[in-house]
């Protein structure tokens, strides 16, 4: 938390830690990515300054999966973007087995929407091979405004037929509900304490094969989806009540015996994934084939992230994926769709966005070996 670093011409940069008790300084001319555009701190960071953080092998917050013994990504040239200038991507799927998701800050897919939208939607039809996507408009759900300063979708969940999403950037977050897949919107209850940016734990198509009949949200444990806090916090409601707000419960702890203890009071809350100023944007989901929960989580905006799995929604977690530098630059937004998940759970595809070139629909494929 103590760095600090200045710059002069071309990318001669000087950079100080001093808790490390670190100097580091580079002379040379102007950095920049394979072909691709980057602004000065974006190419200071993926060049300079990230490699040489990941020299301190921050270690991962949890031990090795006992399940997941290896991920393996496909090559970054097998990458699939769509919707150019677009990001975000929380995905649910749908009761018609196509997949519906959320983008910010773009015009969406092709044929592109008249103008930029912070919140709009799109339906995502098909295997990821070859999948095929459509925008979706909704003067009810749609909302401008750039970066913070527009409302965003942070997770979405369809649950007998009804679609939900949390919004973001509406001072903490606020629940709203589709009953027609997208077209129009209703605005619900906002949590005023922590949650500033929600995602719902998906199962299959529909909410099928859910472990009961609860519906469970995880995020960062604070306000702000733009800030990295030390934990992830858990809610869960009746499926049937996620509209009342007095419905929701939040995870305190484990009892002796390993059960979860719950609260109403949203103050009495307790972590249930601890990671410190590493907890920022989360995914998850049920991967069936390998009977465990997976939580995508990013820990910044510049390609730290990890992907952790547990026998419960509530842990223990252990860590299947860790790295503080992916390498393809300044990535978010790691989501899990659970439509693309194989029968036996090896196979799965990580949609994410970031930088350009993956400010937008980024789809990357990754087995998971056992």
């Amino acid at each position: 938390n103590d760095a600090f670093a200045g710059a002069g011409a071309g990318h001669q940069i000087l950079l100080v830690v001093p808790s490390l008790g670190l100097v580091a300084v580079r002379n040379g001319g102007p950095l920049s990515g394979k072909g691709r555009r980057q602004g000065y701190w974006s190419a200071a960071y993926e060049h300079f300054l990230a490699p040489l953080m990941a020299t301190l092998d921050l270690a991962p917050p949890y031990p090795p999966s006992p399940v997941i013994r290896k991920v393996t990504f496909d090559p970054e040239s097998s990458i699939v973007r769509q919707a150019i200038d677009s990001d975000n991507w929380p995905i649910t799927w749908m009761d018609d087995d196509t997949q519906f998701t959320a983008y910010g800050d773009g015009w969406g897919f092709d044929p592109r929407t008249d103008k930029k939208l912070s919140l709009g939607f799109a339906q995502i039809i098909g295997p990821a091979e070859s999948f095929r996507a459509v925008n979706v408009r909704s003067p009810t759900g749609e909302r401008t405004g750039e970066g913070k300063a527009g409302a965003k979708a942070s997770g979405l969940l369809m649950v007998d037929g009804v679609l939900y999403m949390w919004v973001r950037n509406t001072g903490n977050s606020q629940l709203v509900w589709s009953e027609n897949r997208g077209r129009t919107w209703n605005w619900g209850f906002k949590f005023d304490t922590s949650f500033g940016s929600p995602a719902f734990l998906n199962f299959g198509k529909n909410y099928q094969g859910a472990r009961d009949h609860y519906v469970y949200a995880y995020s960062q444990d604070g306000p702000s989806a733009y800030e990295s806090y030390d934990h992830l916090v858990l809610a869960r409601a009746p499926k049937h009540r996620l509209r009342e707000r007095a419905a929701w419960e939040f995870f305190v702890r484990l009892d002796g015996a390993h059960r979860p203890v719950w609260t109403k009071d949203i103050a009495e809350r307790g972590p249930v994934f601890t990671f410190r100023k590493n907890c920022q944007r989360v995914d998850a989901v049920y991967n069936a084939g390998l009977k465990r929960y997976l939580l995508a989580l990013g820990y910044n905006h510049h390609g730290g992230w990890g992907l952790f799995d547990a026998p419960e929604p509530w842990g223990p977690w252990t860590t299947a994926f860790h790295t503080v530098h992916w390498g393809l630059g300044g990535t978010h937004g790691y989501r899990l769709p659970s439509k693309w998940i194989s029968a036996d759970g090896a196979t799965m595809y990580l949609i994410f966005s970031g930088v350009r070139p993956y400010d937008a629909f980024c789809v990357r494929r990754f087995t998971l070996e056992k």
